[in-house]
């Protein structure tokens, strides 16, 4: 995963998207704005270049293993 230049943040929201936490449980978990997450979430997509949280995810789950 190192190779999309991930932040910390984003790699925790990445992990967190995997295991199915919404932006609401998110930003609950991290202590962050919902706004906040969206920004990050928004990277991440643009970084793996993923339509939407199903690709990004399903793409970060075949890194991870």
């Amino acid at each position: 995963m190192d190779i999309y230049n991930f932040t910390t943040r984003e790699k925790e929201i990445l992990k967190l998207l995997v295991n199915g936490y919404d932006n609401a449980e998110m930003s609950k978990k991290l202590a962050v704005s919902l706004h906040t997450v969206k920004a990050h979430i928004c990277n991440i997509l643009q970084k793996l270049d993923a339509k939407d949280r199903t690709q990004a995810a399903i793409k970060a789950l075949n890194f991870f293993n």
